[in-house]
């Protein structure tokens, strides 16, 4: 007959594995993070800062920020790779991050994306890309085309897919191609895109424009009408 002090103890080792292997199973997917990635099941302040940057973007599908990262998220970040030429995976691993978040630090006076709308934001951003070195009224103007091509129907209609929509794969705006469309907008771009979107018309409903001293418009000039110029920009209907 074995002695009941060792019984005890065989009971007590088997009862510490039980426990040991339930405490590594319950440990959330949150830790992931921990790892640079970002997954399905991980909750907490990244994932809203992952949620709020997708809205932005125009790729979230839910209308807040929820802090966990479900369903609704992983088919977000599916969506901003697919549109970034990235492995659809859903999973935010090094290249989706630097895709989203990119490398430079926020530029002095400037407004945060988390106060902005998507559509704001993204407004914005074109009008500093394109219009950085324009009067005021040379950036409302350009908020002013991307708003008309909001209403058109010859236009995608969301102001994200306007901005990165391309034809035979050459993008329409040129700081899509060269990067600089990620660059922070300050806050007279950002003041800019809410005038326009409000509404404000200082090109009326012009659909085009470009700067005749970088580029040649040359099929604008033959296809559409001049309605003016503000500044470097050159408008056309």
């Amino acid at each position: 007959m074995k002695n009941p002090i060792n019984k005890l103890s065989y009971a007590l080792k088997g009862l510490s594995a039980t426990l040991l292997i339930t405490a590594v199973l319950a440990v959330p997917k949150a830790d992931a993070s921990a790892a640079g990635l970002q997954k399905w099941g991980c909750r907490g302040a990244e994932v809203t800062h992952l949620q709020q940057e997708l809205l932005n973007r125009g790729c979230f599908t839910h209308w807040r920020a929820t802090g966990y990262f479900g369903r609704k998220t992983r088919q977000s970040v599916v969506n901003f790779q697919k549109a970034n030429g990235l492995v659809p995976d859903g999973i935010v691993g090094p290249k989706t991050s630097a895709a989203l978040y990119g490398k430079k630090a926020p530029a002095k006076n400037v407004v945060s994306s988390k106060k902005l709308n998507g559509d704001i934001y993204w407004l914005s951003r074109i009008i500093h890309a394109e219009a950085q070195g324009e009067s005021y009224a040379g950036k409302v103007a350009v908020g002013n085309v991307i708003m008309n091509r909001l209403k058109s129907s010859e236009f995608p209609n969301s102001i994200y897919q306007i901005i990165f929509d391309s034809y035979k794969g050459i993008p329409q705006f040129s700081p899509v191609a060269d990067g600089t469309i990620y660059n922070t907008p300050d806050n007279a771009s950002v003041r800019a895109a809410k005038e326009a979107y409000a509404g404000s018309k200082p090109v009326g409903d012009a659909l085009y424009f470009f700067n005749p001293k970088k580029a040649a418009g040359s099929w604008i000039v033959r296809n559409k009408q001049c309605t003016g110029a503000i500044g470097n920009h050159s408008f056309y209907r």
